[in-house]
């Protein structure tokens, strides 16, 4: 906790709004999800070790823990790779660094943008990893992409708060 007099300093950036998207469908959709991906990668940002990897909750969930999964499940639903054990995606190795995975999150996002940008119709398989059933839609996995990157943006941004105080998107 910052010295102020046992109180944590309120940092309060200018809170970014909805993004206005293009024309169609798929715009709207890309829109949204990169103004949640770019939430969740700005409450990593900057914050120090140990704290980044910290679990601030009884699971233990981390910002380094949460921005890690995040790239993983890019990596699944885009680019059709396994993920293995899920709970383990949660859980930073000691190896890794906030800006190692930072930086391995933005290149899951920028191929999995390659996938999206290429799709020509949304009602069209998405990548799909070995041996698993049948591939939802393109449209299934953005929506649900923005549903799971906006869950965990809401928990980074509770963790990014206990950490600082830090708050806003």
């Amino acid at each position: 906790m910052p010295e102020n007099g046992g109180q944590r300093s309120r940092t309060r950036p200018k809170d970014t709004g909805p993004p206005r998207t293009g024309a169609d469908e798929k715009a709207t959709l890309r829109g949204f999800l990169d103004y949640l991906r770019n939430s969740v990668a700005d409450k990593v940002a900057g914050v120090p070790e140990p704290q980044v990897r910290t679990g601030q909750v009884p699971s233990g969930t981390s910002l380094l823990g949460l921005l890690k999964h995040l790239a993983f499940v890019e990596r699944f639903y885009f680019l059709g790779e396994d993920a293995g054990n899920w709970r383990t995606t949660f859980r930073p190795s000691a190896e890794d660094t906030a800006d190692g995975v930072l930086a391995d999150y933005r290149t899951a996002v920028e191929r999995a943008n390659q996938v999206i940008d290429a799709c020509p119709d949304l009602a069209l398989p998405a990548p799909q990893p070995p041996r698993r059933g049948q591939a939802p839609s393109m449209r299934w996995v953005m929506v649900h992409m923005i549903e799971e990157t906006g869950r965990h943006a809401g928990h980074a941004d509770i963790l990014r708060e206990q950490i600082d105080g830090s708050t806003g998107r």
